[in-house]
């Protein structure tokens, strides 16, 4: 009697030991657990760590909530203004309803790939080329608002969207490396007019410096003189300006009558030849006479 209720302990005991396991279930802590009872879908999303379900009723499934890194394949497509384009991206998602990413879709990773994949392609088409370079950041929102609209009934979340590259025609690359070159140009011919305008303008100011001071200009003659003789590697030929012969022909005058004389050389042409006329020299030859008196009829001739 004994070794037959020993036999039926242990058999139970190993009855439940194979219930057990097979009824035992982990969810690890990334994971969230989906329980369908005979087909039918539990309210009951099992949380991480150790759960049990019923062997051959229930089924349990685990839905991955880490964020998904997709890469989404390069697209061609035509922008707005016409040029044709390769651009390809990258999707950040995650589950955030485990029941409805399970049962509301059959492979949400399949149907959030041929999602960014199609909204890629609209936003291409929407887009010119200039804001697929440059503006990158607004056609990244515009593109997440369109594959987040749809993917929310998933139980799918998109956090971010990133246009990876843009591939361009290698003529257009070379149209844009043309344009690029003759924008630089325009810009190097500006700036060196300006740089001419200015330089012309201090020359100016200097020319006219000179004008009221001839000295300078000497000045300016010997420092150029100086600067080109500390060369000792050319000859050079000097014009003497005429400036020069003025200023020195000027000199000892300037000397023989201190400031406050007058300059024979600057007086007046009239007054000069009063001058350097003596005295009892006759008059200018050119001068007219007085008129004499006519004779008359009974006068001795």
């Amino acid at each position: 009697m004994l070794e037959e209720i020993l036999v039926a302990a242990a058999a139970v005991g190993s009855a439940g030991v194979v219930y057990l396991g097979a009824a035992a279930r982990v969810v690890k802590q990334y994971e969230r657990g989906v329980v369908l009872r005979l087909g039918r879908l539990r309210d009951q999303v099992r949380a991480p760590g150790f759960t049990l379900i019923i062997p051959f009723v229930d089924r349990l499934h685990k839905v991955n909530m880490q964020i998904v890194t997709m890469p989404v394949p390069a697209q061609e497509g035509i922008t707005r203004d016409n040029v044709t384009v390769r651009v390809d991206a990258v999707v950040y998602f995650k589950v955030v309803d485990a029941a409805s990413a399970l049962i509301k879709v059959e492979d949400y990773k399949f149907a959030v790939s041929q999602m960014a994949q199609t909204s890629l392609r609209s936003i291409i088409g929407k887009s010119e080329l200039d804001d697929l370079l440059s503006d990158r950041e607004k056609l990244n929102q515009g593109l997440e608002l369109m594959i987040d609209s749809p993917a929310v009934g998933w139980g799918v979340q998109v956090d971010r969207v990133e246009i990876k590259d843009v591939s361009l025609p290698e003529t257009m690359k070379r149209s844009m490396a043309r344009q690029a070159e003759a924008d630089r140009e325009r810009r190097a011919r500006v700036i060196n007019a300006d740089a001419e305008y200015q330089a012309s303008k201090k020359l100016a100011e200097a020319a006219q410096q000179m004008e009221d001071t001839p000295t300078a200009l000497q000045l300016r003659l010997l420092q150029t003189i100086v600067a080109v003789a500390a060369e000792k590697n050319s000859t050079l030929v000097l014009p003497f300006p005429v400036e020069l012969l003025r200023f020195l022909e000027r000199s000892p005058h300037a000397v023989a009558h201190p400031q406050g004389q007058s300059r024979p050389d600057l007086a007046r042409p009239d007054e000069t030849a009063s001058l350097t006329q003596e005295p009892g020299s006759s008059p200018d030859p050119d001068a007219t006479e007085p008129p004499r008196p006519t004779p008359g009829l009974g006068d001795a001739p």
